[in-house]
């Protein structure tokens, strides 16, 4: 297989993020997810969606009130085992 280089100017800031970005979403590299990203456009495969998630006011306050009790234990059942846990869950 031949090789080539893609040379693609970014700032260093957004050379960071992405880097951190595609190394928390399990690829080894940034090069990986942009070699991915390539291969799905050249067999056009890509999709792109661009949008951003928001909460109501109820749901983030709901969440909200579940990160506090798992933060101080509360409302939380701990269990020894799966036998275990089946009989809690069914009590």
């Amino acid at each position: 297989m031949s090789r080539t280089i893609l040379q693609v100017p970014m700032s260093k800031d957004l050379k960071v993020e992405a880097e951190k970005a595609a190394l928390s979403m399990g690829f080894s590299s940034l090069q990986e997810s942009v070699r991915l990203i390539l291969t799905k456009l050249a067999k056009k495969e890509l999709k792109v969606a661009i949008y951003e998630e928001t909460l109501s006011p109820e749901a983030e306050a709901r969440y909200e009130k579940i990160i506090k009790d798992i933060e101080t234990g509360k409302n939380i059942v701990k269990t020894k085992d799966a036998k275990d846990f089946l009989k809690k869950l069914r009590s």
